[in-house]
């Protein structure tokens, strides 16, 4: 039972950090001045310190790696994966930066790892899928 309830705990804590980048990068109050590259660097940095995620590292990583690394944290389920994927993906389609191709391309890879490991259909997950793979084409 106590380890049920750490798991919860941080599968929970994992969930409140996505928020808390997404809210940061594109729903807070804050000045527009601020550029989307900039908070994407706070947001890299928030992951890195609170989970132990290192996202420069993450990006480089072929599909296969990529499972075996969101395995090696716990708490990553499907529901968390999918936030750092519609993140990644907000990242990719806001950014200035010369490499939102990759935020674009993992957002895309973690969209069908969800696919995979949650067996279910979601209409919202396959329009960003179409959306991203849209965009990669350009």
């Amino acid at each position: 039972m106590e380890q049920e309830d750490y798991l919860l705990r941080e599968i929970e804590k994992i969930g409140l950090i996505f928020r808390a980048i997404r809210l940061k990068l594109f729903g807070g109050t804050e000045s527009f001045a601020i550029s989307i590259d900039k908070q994407a660097e706070e947001a890299r940095e928030m992951l890195l310190t609170e989970l132990n995620f290192d996202l420069d590292e993450f990006l480089l990583l072929n599909a296969e790696e990529t499972g075996k690394y969101l395995n090696n944290i716990k708490g990553f389920n499907t529901g968390n994966i999918e936030q750092l994927a519609d993140c990644l993906s907000l990242i990719g389609f806001n950014g200035k930066s010369g490499g939102s191709g990759r935020y674009l391309e993992k957002a895309l890879q973690l969209y069908e790892l969800i696919d995979l490991k949650s067996r279910t259909y979601s209409m919202d997950r396959e329009s960003k899928i179409i959306a991203i793979k849209n965009a990669l084409k350009q």
